[in-house]
């Protein structure tokens, strides 16, 4: 720590006040450096390129964004997370040629801006064919309903008939067969469901049995859950979120309150929400210094992106593109209806469960020489751990995002080039995201450097002061006794300001860190 290099002071015959004046009086009137620049600012990220998009959605997701004025990634997150999550488990990928590696094309998504910039409503109408879909099961779910209750009758006489008749057969004979009489009770109709809002984790795992395909998780806040899974009292829905993006394993619930265990044969859930930079960053901080959110719950938002606003706004008032809209609907509907034999899907002979394409040649070339230097990367050692586990993600990334790709384009059979393309073009976007979004974590000593010498040049912090000052300010990000320590760290480090160490009593005693400000850093 820089702090330990502080200048320390011989005060034996020196008395307290005159050995502090003394320290100070010297350090000030030392020849002072010119201060060092401070990090600032956002690293650059990609501008999305709409050849990225499946070729029936890329329009719509352009006429909502134009119509908008919002950031075009604002509507695609949302509307390829939610393709994959319409695919779930009907189809996945297996991206090696002989091996049983297996994905599910279920994606977790966020969008991230400050209050205003449309983040909401640009979600709610890239999940408009999905909520259609919801629409339709549910009017479907009704007819069916209505049928069923009107059969009730009719199906309490028959199983009294019944009974009677196992009755009548078994006085006969103790030994009588009975097979003819058992089963036959009509199932009640179960409502078909996409997704879900604000539900407890042990209902989700019951919904999950009765839509075994997978459901869509959708939060306007998406850091109010994610906040919540970190309490200690939460970590077994925490668990049954980690486990629910992997989308290939069962998870058993031994303490519902009915007393029945219940098994959810494959806990398959995708996620989307929007979130505020200021939350994301403190969220991020934790995550990295250690906290609630460090076991990769974070990096698990693979299709997490953070884009510019821009600062032209211009009036569009106009329909929606109708055919284009229709046209993205009409993919969703084909992906709702979508068979495994219709689209060349293979099976496993030892887990008819888990349908499955692989890329063809050429993609699978692409794939390769991806992933080999993808994996140097990931193991090098030189990204920030953050990073790195966030990275390691994308080996379920690209395949998923090339076999959304596929089959929202109306392809069927291997997954090709053109797919695999468009996968790691998102992939190589999406990485300059996530490397905004750790760096905006990361850059906190930075943003409350720039903060102290704002408030040193305004006047709002004696040129002379102490960490203790600092805190008890109670400026943002600014309150936390590490957080102060690093950013003070910062400034001295880059010629900010001067430490100079005292003790306490002319005895000795635990030495108190007064910071002297660099005078060339107020001028400016």
């Amino acid at each position: 720590m820089a702090r330990a290099a502080a200048t320390a002071l011989d005060f034996a015959d020196v008395g307290d006040d005159d050995a502090i004046r003394a320290s100070i009086g010297a350090a000030s009137s030392e020849r002072w450096p010119n201060p060092k620049p401070l990090p600032s600012g956002l690293p650059a990220v990609k501008a999305f390129d709409i050849a990225m998009l499946p070729a029936p959605l890329a329009p719509w997701v352009e006429d909502i964004a134009e119509r908008m004025q919002a950031p075009i990634e604002f509507v695609a997150i949302p509307a390829i997370v939610a393709a994959g999550s319409v695919i779930g488990r009907k189809v996945g990928i297996r991206p090696q040629e002989h091996t049983d590696w297996y994905e599910v094309p279920n994606l977790w998504g966020c969008i991230v801006g400050r209050p205003g910039v449309m983040k909401s409503p640009a979600v709610q109408q890239a999940l408009r064919p999905l909520k259609r879909l919801e629409s339709d099961a549910r009017r479907a779910f009704d007819i069916r309903k209505v049928e069923y209750d009107a059969g009730e009758l009719e199906r309490e006489m028959r199983a009294e008939a019944q009974k009677g008749e196992m009755k009548r057969r078994l006085r006969a004979n103790t030994n009588a067969d009975l097979s003819d009489l058992a089963g036959g009770d009509e199932e009640a109709p179960k409502l078909r469901r996409y997704s879900v809002n604000d539900t407890s984790y042990q209902v989700l795992g019951e919904l999950l049995i009765e839509n075994p395909n997978g459901l869509l998780v959708y939060r306007d806040e998406l850091l109010s859950l994610l906040r919540n899974l970190d309490r200690e009292e939460n970590v077994e829905a925490r668990s049954f979120y980690l486990t629910a993006w992997n989308g290939t394993e069962e998870y058993t619930f031994d303490r519902i309150i009915r007393g029945k265990n219940l098994r959810v044969p494959s806990v398959t859930a995708s996620m989307v929400g929007s979130t505020q930079p200021g939350r994301l960053r403190d969220y991020a901080s934790s995550a990295i210094r250690g906290g609630g959110g460090d076991d990769g719950m974070m990096q698990r938002f693979s299709m997490i992106v953070w884009p510019d606003i821009a600062p032209n706004w211009k009036e569009v008032d106009r329909e929606p593109d109708a055919v284009h809209r229709n046209a993205a609907f009409a993919v969703f509907d084909r992906l709702d209806k979508m068979t495994v034999d219709g689209v060349g899907a293979m099976h496993d002979p030892f887990d008819d469960s888990r349908p499955y394409l692989r890329f063809d040649r050429d993609g699978r070339d692409l794939f390769r020489e991806w992933r080999r230097d993808h994996e140097k990367r990931v193991r090098g050692g030189d990204l920030h751990p953050a990073v790195e586990s966030h990275l390691a993600k994308y080996r379920k990334l690209i395949p998923a995002l090339a076999l959304i790709h596929h089959l929202a384009s109306g392809l069927t059979g291997p997954v090709g080039e053109l797919s695999v393309l468009s996968a790691l073009a998102w992939g190589e976007f999406l990485e300059s995201h996530a490397h905004r979004v750790y760096s905006a974590a990361l850059d906190r000593s930075a943003s409350g450097a720039r903060e102290i010498v704002r408030r040193l040049r305004r006047g709002d912090l004696d040129q002379r002061f102490t960490a203790r000052d600092v805190q008890r300010k109670g400026w943002s990000g600014l309150t936390d006794k590490l957080e102060v320590g690093d950013v003070l760290d910062l400034l001295e480090e880059t010629r900010w300001l001067r430490a100079i160490e005292v003790p306490t009593t002319s005895s000795g005693g635990r030495p108190t860190t007064t910071y002297i400000a660099n005078p060339k850093g107020l001028d400016r």
